[in-house]
């Protein structure tokens, strides 16, 4: 890990500064909006349009690099993307913000991609596991730093959002000075989603239903801070434990997932997540929505790259890539009405509803889990793949990589020594 730090800095360096202020923009937003008096379902479509625009952005970045090469692509969103954080203090309008945020997304897809693109290709076979694990503890704790920047000043103010556009203009600089030539692009063919809902029906509703999830737990946190009364600190340690809690939480779960039959796993993380999410629907004060957020956090965090290891249980290793397409679509699907849907219920029930939300989706989830355990038997704890941490956040790149990491692994495993049977469960014969 040391080694990839050494050898990668600039990049992570340039990384943590795009994170720094993506992660502030949405709970400025959040805040922002509560001040201007938007309502929380017009803040629904706000934050909602962020994730309409990585879905967009996730199927039309790849024909953007191969048209004009990486750098263009990422020195072009970067532009739009501290352009945006700008245009959020000139026109403090529901709909604009909408709009912006759309590009917002978009671009900060593109960027992702670019970034991911060029981590990879410094890896070696040897690190690449490693870089990754890098990456998503650059994004993470970059997230978490970047809600104590909201106490530097008042949101009601420019300088919030001259900051955050400042630090991705920064944040270009050591990424596009210390880039290696650009690395060749590519991305695997996609597996049609009636194949990998027939390999894995709980690995399609989970993702689908998490996507929901997610985006409104980080989309809308601010949000509900500000209809709950909670002051500027308070909001941010809010938004900061629900990504604190994921982060601190992907290492157990992830170590539990390859030893324990997965399906347990997930339903036993959804059911936990919505006793906290009850917990914090049903009782009142910043410390118990404070216990609540880390827990929902880490128990949901983590719980798309268990599905993603669960899917991958029953797929043949040279098909966790062109999976991985299907399952990241489903993902964005559902985050697109996350948002909306909880706006909606803020609107008519009050900040309470935030939590009643997620306590809903992840029991939806783990009732299916559970069904599903009726239908077919586990497969082999000892022959499955490894788990491999990813956020639901991530970008193609991001999670072809871990999913190329996870095949690379079962090839490996799947090697029979002599005088031995192939002990991997065929996906066939585990679908029937």
């Amino acid at each position: 890990m040391i080694g990839v730090f050494r050898d990668s800095w600039a990049l992570l360096l340039g990384l943590m500064l795009l994170m720094l202020g993506n992660g502030l923009q949405g709970t400025l937003l959040g805040v922002r909006g509560a001040i201007e008096g938007m309502t929380p379902t017009a803040l629904s479509f706000v934050m909602s349009a962020y994730f309409v625009g990585i879905l967009i952005g996730s199927r039309l970045t790849p024909l953007m690099i191969r048209n004009v090469g990486h750098v263009r692509v990422f020195a072009a969103l970067a532009s739009l993307i501290s352009a945006g954080f700008l245009l959020y203090a000139a026109f403090p309008d529901p709909w604009v913000w909408a709009g912006v945020r759309l590009i917002v997304g978009f671009s900060f897809c593109g960027v992702y991609v670019v970034s991911e693109s060029w981590l990879n290709d410094r890896a070696t076979n040897e690190t690449r596991g490693q870089a990754m694990s890098a990456y998503m503890l650059v994004q993470m704790v970059g997230i978490v730093a970047a809600q104590g920047l909201l106490t530097l000043a008042d949101p009601a103010g420019f300088a919030l959002f001259a900051l955050i556009s400042a630090l991705v203009s920064v944040a270009v600089a050591p990424m596009l000075l210390h880039a290696a030539p650009a690395p060749f692009f590519r991305t695997a063919g996609r597996m049609t989603l009636r194949r990998l809902y027939a390999a894995s029906p709980l690995g399609c509703v989970g993702v689908f239903i998490l996507g929901g999830v997610i985006s409104a737990m980080f989309g809308m946190g601010a949000v509900y801070g500000a209809q709950a009364g909670l002051t500027i600190t308070q909001i941010s340690m809010f938004v900061g434990a629900i990504y604190l809690g994921g982060l601190l939480a992907q290492w157990p779960i992830g170590w539990l997932s390859d030893r324990m039959d997965r399906r347990m796993l997930i339903v036993g993380c959804c059911a936990a997540a919505a006793l906290a999410a009850l917990f914090g629907a049903l009782t009142s004060g910043f410390w118990s929505s404070l216990a609540a957020a880390a827990l929902v956090g880490a128990m949901g965090n983590p719980l798309y790259g268990l599905l993603i290891a669960h899917t991958n249980d029953f797929l043949d290793p040279e098909e966790m890539a062109s999976a991985s397409g299907g399952m990241l679509f489903l993902n964005g699907v559902g985050a697109v009405s996350g948002p909306l849907v909880v706006g909606a219920l803020m609107d008519l029930a009050g900040p309470g509803a935030y939590f009643a939300y997620f306590a809903g989706l992840f029991v939806a989830i783990a009732g299916y889990g559970a069904w599903r355990m009726t239908r077919r038997p586990a497969p082999d704890a000892a022959t499955t793949g490894p788990h491999a941490s990813v956020l639901a956040s991530a970008s193609p790149v991001a999670v072809e990589i871990v999913t190329e990491i996870a095949a690379e692994s079962a090839q490996t495993d799947d090697q029979p020594t002599d005088g031995q049977e192939d002990a991997r469960t065929p996906p066939a014969a585990a679908a029937s």
